[in-house]
């Protein structure tokens, strides 16, 4: 009987998989292929749970693949490197984020925008340049081109540095791209969780003033005091609402909810660019009145390429910017995934798969 891809590889992998679309995770005995010559292995110490983990090990958007490995901010050590790989060594620092392949020769690709490359290999549930599924963090080693896997500073501590590399990355790359990290600007962040949280760190180092938009009178406190944003609207408060028509420059909105885009394109300024980050499930309404009378943007953005996602780690760095995180072992997997949906984790779940992760 003729192998599979996945028998062919010789080195033997452990971690937790979704077998079919109840999402419910558990053991896997898998493997992966032997370390090329431009290849790094990565001895896995710790992965985020981002929300789009949830999303594609329910196969919510129709296209998962089972057995599925979750995890795309994947943190850990170089424990091998191929013969001729410059930028690791053995002993080092790495990390994976949300794709691990692409074509390398797209305009996309040339211009440091991998990201967006058609033929991006995504970490987990895709197939790899040999036909094989790729499987994610939710395991105790990777293997990964240099390429694909991001250095990180001895300054930031491991485990609140996986989420950077999915929801620091994804609210970082719009801030810069669409210019919304002057000094003096004001930029508002709707929602206040794995990615809001990390959008008012970020906005804030860049000097820019921040107004947290949530639904939840309850986070203001937080908000405020211990991460620094300016001011705080309840998105339901309509005279708090009304009070701040045209004050914005710009919106990062990482709601993955249904929402009005209206009340957000009215605190806008002329000009003023309202940015989608998070994935609703069902179609958002977009009026056109509000965009003609002000000369405004609605635009979307996803996680950035690699030269950006290393400077934003290297930011990070240098600003003591990390993630606030719940470090919970493996076997808490599907509990955290439970809480996950209903919003409840502050505000992002980080497996310790280097210390709990154990193959039966």
């Amino acid at each position: 009987m003729e192998k599979t891809p996945e028998q062919e590889h010789p080195v033997k992998a452990f971690g937790w998989a979704a077998s079919g679309p109840s999402g419910l995770l558990s053991p896997f005995n898998f493997s992966r292929r032997e370390t090329g010559d431009h290849e790094v292995t990565l001895k896995v110490l710790y992965c985020g749970i981002c929300h789009s983990d949830l999303h594609v090990v329910r196969n919510e958007w129709g296209t998962s693949k089972y057995p599925l490995v979750p995890g795309h901010e994947i943190v850990g050590v170089v424990t091998k490197v191929g013969n001729k790989v410059q930028k690791l060594k053995v002993g080092d620092k790495g990390a994976v984020g949300c794709f691990v392949g692409s074509c390398r020769s797209c305009d996309h690709c040339v211009n440091n925008q991998e990201s967006y490359c058609p033929k991006q290999i995504s970490t987990l549930c895709s197939t790899y340049y040999d036909g094989t599924a790729t499987y994610g963090g939710f395991s105790d080693i990777m293997v990964c081109d240099e390429h694909f896997v991001l250095c990180i500073p001895d300054n930031l501590p491991l485990d609140a540095t996986a989420p950077l590399l999915c929801a620091g990355i994804t609210v970082y790359s719009p801030l810069k791209y669409f210019e919304l990290d002057k000094p003096g600007m004001h930029v508002g962040v709707v929602g206040l969780g794995g990615l809001g949280h990390l959008a008012v760190k970020f906005a804030k180092a860049f000097g820019v003033k921040v107004t947290v938009i949530s639904t939840s009178p309850g986070k203001k406190k937080e908000a405020i005091e211990c991460l620094g944003a300016d001011s705080f609207l309840v998105s339901r408060d309509n005279d708090q609402m009304e009070a701040a028509i045209g004050t914005m420059d710009g919106i990062i909105d990482t709601v993955s909810g249904f929402h009005s885009l209206l009340p957000l394109l009215n605190l806008l300024k002329s000009n003023g660019k309202l940015i989608l980050v998070g994935i609703s499930e069902k179609p958002l309404e977009l009026p056109v009145f509000p965009l003609l009378t002000g000369r405004k943007m609605v635009a979307g953005s996803a996680s950035g390429g690699l030269k950006e996602t290393q400077e934003m780690i290297d930011f990070a760095a240098e600003h003591n910017i990390s993630s606030d995180i719940e470090v919970i072992p493996m076997d808490y997997v599907n509990t955290a995934m439970e809480r996950l949906a209903k919003g409840d984790v502050k505000y992002r779940f980080v497996i310790d798969i280097g210390n709990t992760l154990h193959a039966t």
